[in-house]
This record gives structure tokens, sequence and C-alpha cells, in this order.
């Protein structure tokens, strides 16, 4: 073989390999839940999707690959409530990229972290300082909805769809905290308070009304028992001037008064413990008191006649 055929070969075999390198090399390959951005020319193309692609080498270029996943972009906003407290509040944005919106998500926005982050400083900044502090934990879900809401109404031009918008906490300062804490704690105090009054003034009251009632029966029972020794003393009255003849009522009270008088000195001398004093004194003395009572209720009768 001359070096002509030799040199021809050669470049046959060269220019085979480059074909087979070129076509090979215009093969690529997309992941699930990507796209990638076709340019032929620095011009956009289309959008390759998930498998197996084909590009005509050296005119057609990957632009770059879009994620299709959720992604979630976590944010710390700092403001100050209407009453004039600093607060930090946690924002969580999950949001992704639409498929059939892949050219608008890749050259209609360059950095979409940083502008998402711009709308949820503004809506917060924008709502949070018109609220207490109080009203600010009230409407934590209000103010994730308007920031979903204008999120969603924006970003969508840009082919990215809000999926949730979060506002996690609401974090005042730690003296704020700790006053907020001596506030709630003075109130459940309070109120303790308050429920102690009440069930000590139901326990006097229940107390009171049962001394009424425990006086009332009391009484009761001291009517019902001088009711008993005054139908006793007419029984006994009537049974003893019935027994012996010629005897008045007169005889009868004071022989009654005499025996309670020596029943009385007996049980006082029966107490072996007893310190009583007994001051100079005659059985004659019963009859003075009899006379005093025989007085007083012939003055009372003359008096109600009258």
């Amino acid at each position: 073989m001359d070096p002509s055929q030799v040199f021809e070969f050669m470049f046959l075999a060269f220019l085979g390999l480059f074909l087979i390198g070129t076509i090979l090399k215009g093969f690529f390959q997309v992941q699930t839940a990507e796209a990638v951005v076709v340019q032929r020319m620095g011009k956009f193309l289309r959008v390759a999707n998930a498998g197996i692609n084909f590009k005509y080498p050296w005119f057609d270029q990957i632009a770059g690959r879009i994620d299709l996943r959720v992604q979630q972009l976590a944010l710390d906003v700092e403001t100050k409530t209407q009453d004039n407290v600093f607060v930090k509040i946690p924002v969580s944005v999950q949001y992704h990229v639409i498929p059939d919106h892949v050219y608008e998500a890749f050259y209609k926005l360059a950095n979409p972290r940083q502008q998402i982050s711009s709308y949820v400083f503004n809506v917060i900044l924008g709502h949070v300082p018109k609220m207490k502090l109080d009203d600010a934990f009230l409407q934590q879900s209000d103010i994730a909805i308007a920031i979903k809401d204008s999120l969603s109404d924006v970003m969508k031009t840009y082919g990215y769809a809000i999926d949730q918008a979060l506002v996690t906490d609401i974090e005042p300062d730690d003296k704020v905290k700790s006053a907020m804490n001596d506030i709630n704690a003075a109130q459940r105090e309070q109120v303790a308070a308050a429920a102690r009054g009440e069930a000590e003034k139901i326990l006097k009251v229940k107390q009171a009304e049962a001394e009424a009632e425990s006086k009332a029966l009391q009484g009761q029972g001291i009517a019902n028992q001088r009711k008993a020794i005054i139908e006793g003393l007419k029984e006994s009255v009537e049974a003893f001037s019935k027994a012996v003849a010629g005897s008045t009522p007169h005889d009868v009270m004071m022989l009654v008064l005499i025996t309670q008088y020596l029943d009385t000195m007996k049980e006082i001398g029966a107490q072996d413990k007893s310190n009583t004093i007994l001051m100079s004194h005659s059985p004659s003395a019963v009859g003075d008191l009899f006379r005093q009572m025989q007085e007083a209720i012939i003055v009372g009768q003359k008096a109600s006649q009258t």
C-alpha cells in the first residue's frame, strides 16, 4: 500500500470517528422532575423533558436546567408593631416552576429567591406595623394568606407557582416575652383570687344559714320543752289536788319548787370535781322566788287587760 492510500485510509477513519462522536454528542439525558432549555445559535429552541433527547451538534446548546420539584425559601423578617414592639417573623415559602412555563421561569427572572424575598418583606412591612402585638399573634394565618395571594399573582407571570406561605412564629424581644408572661400570670392570679373569694363567701353564707337554722330549731326545742313542763305541772297539780283533800294550787307549786331545789342541791353535791361555792341561803328563798313569780304574772295580766 503506497503512502497516499495510507493517508486516505487514516483520513477516512478519522472522519468516521469524528462523525460518530459528533452524533453521539447530540444525545443528552434529562432527569425526572427536571426540564432542559435548548437554544440554537443563542436563540431559544425548545424545552426538553425527562428521558433521552437529541440536539444538533455544533448548532444547538443546552442553556440550562430547571428543577421542577417544590423548593422552600426560609426568611426572617424583622419589623415593629403598632404598639412599638420589635418582632422577628420567620416565614417559609414553598414554590415550584410551572412545567408549561419553563421559558418564563428561565428567561424572565434571573433570581427567583431574591424576588420572592422582596415581596415577602413588602407584604409583612405593609401589614404588621398596622397591628398591635396581640393582634399579630391572633392574625398569623391572615398574614400568611396575604403573603401567598400577593406572591401568587406576581410570580405566576414569571412561571412560578406558590404552594404555601407559612408564618411559623412571631418572636418579640426576650424582655417583652417576660413582661407578657408576668401579665398573664397576674391575670390568672386575679381570677384565682376572685374564685377563692367567691368560695369563701358561699361558705360563710352557708355557715350563717346553718347557724340560723340551728338557732331556730333550738328555740323550737326550748319552746316545746317549756310547753311540756307546763303540761306536766298542770297534770301534777290536778293529780295532787285530787289525792290530797283541801290542797290548793299554791301549795302544789311550793312543793314542786322545793323538790326542784333539793334535786339541784343533790346534783351539785354529787359532782366530785366541781368547784361550786355555795353562798349563805335558806330554803325560804324558794318562797320569795315564788312570790316574785306570782307578782310578775299578776302585773302582766293587769297590763294585758288594760
